[in-house]
């Protein structure tokens, strides 16, 4: 029972590690590649891997339109639009940290607007953690306008854009949850639809605004390996694990280490300043979120969990 403890500690600390390391490969392949072009050529090669994954194991299958437009839509939401809009940020040279910080209002987004949308209870409580996150957010920025030689303002609203694009794809994907409870892909196979869609999607500004502008060194090919072997597939695959191991709310709480854990990485690795005002509007906004009940909010999770089998386990506060 230790052991089994002690383990599921160890998957959790290398999932916050994995999962957060992602902000900071990507800031590091920014030297490299334009900002499309690193998306593309990060998911047409996820897209080549599970694509030979799923034929070998022999389910690769097509599972009908209906299925594969849901999963593609999603995919382009929480991979695409998220993904560029923090790409185009970090470019602007917006700390990884301060980026986190600003996605890390997603799960309080979600649960407030599922109650608009969804037609689900949302409390004041999760209005005023809202609120509270905010304002932490408002902190940290405002403070960093004001110093010279700081990111244009826009480049602060490109986080807010991604923020809205993976909490509409977290709304898709819970009105699916709620209408069709039991049609679910297999995990690998919707990773690699939600994949393929994305690279598709950024194919376009790739080719045409970037001309797939990129400098294939060593180091730009080991950061293309860690974000797709260490980030897309190793972290996956540990939550994957984890929910094998634990609660789904438990789980869910990890998320909420992402912009301390992004701060201190994007220290080490590129000396990114950490002021008062940045721990002021972190401890505001983490209190923001911590005031709201854990809630199931990551699409990439929400998935996890129904392919996993321990969806009937949950109740409808946390779905």
């Amino acid at each position: 029972m230790l052991h089994r403890y002690c383990a599921s500690i160890a998957l959790g600390l290398l999932f916050v590690l994995l999962w957060n390391s992602g902000f900071v490969a990507a800031e590091y392949g920014l030297q490299y590649s334009a900002p499309f072009t690193l998306l593309f050529w990060r998911y047409a090669s996820l897209s080549a891997v599970l694509l030979l994954y799923l034929s070998v194991r022999g389910r690769l299958r097509w599972p009908g339109l209906a299925m594969v437009k849901h999963a593609s839509l999603t995919g382009i939401l929480a991979h695409g639009v998220w993904l560029s809009c923090t790409l185009l940020a970090l470019q602007q040279q917006v700390p990884a940290g301060i980026v986190a910080l600003i996605t890390a209002l997603q799960p309080l987004l979600t649960a407030a607007f599922a109650g608009l949308t969804l037609g689900e209870d949302s409390s004041l409580r999760q209005w005023l953690g809202l609120v509270l996150g905010f304002f932490g957010v408002v902190i940290a920025i405002g403070a960093r306008l004001t110093i010279k030689d700081t990111p244009p303002a826009f480049a602060y609203l490109l986080p807010f854009a991604a923020v809205a694009g993976i909490t509409i794809a977290s709304l898709l994907q819970r009105r699916h949850t709620i209408l069709m409870p039991r049609a679910h892909l297999d995990l690998a196979l919707t990773l690699f639809y939600q994949s393929l869609a994305t690279m598709l999607a950024v194919a376009f500004p790739a080719v045409l605004s970037e001309r797939l502008n990129c400098t294939w060194t060593p180091p730009f090919l080991a950061t293309m390996l860690w974000l797709i072997i260490a980030v897309s597939l190793t972290a996956y695959g540990i939550m994957w694990l984890l929910l094998q191991r634990m609660e789904a709310t438990r789980v869910a709480s990890l998320f909420y280490f992402s912009p301390p854990v992004t701060m201190m990485m994007a220290w080490l690795a590129f000396g990114d300043s950490i002021s008062t005002t940045d721990l002021l509007g972190l401890l505001v906004a983490s209190t923001g979120v911590l005031l709201g009940p854990v809630y199931l909010s990551s699409p990439f999770l929400l998935e996890a969990i129904f392919c996993s089998g321990k969806a009937e386990n949950l109740s409808n506060s946390h779905l």
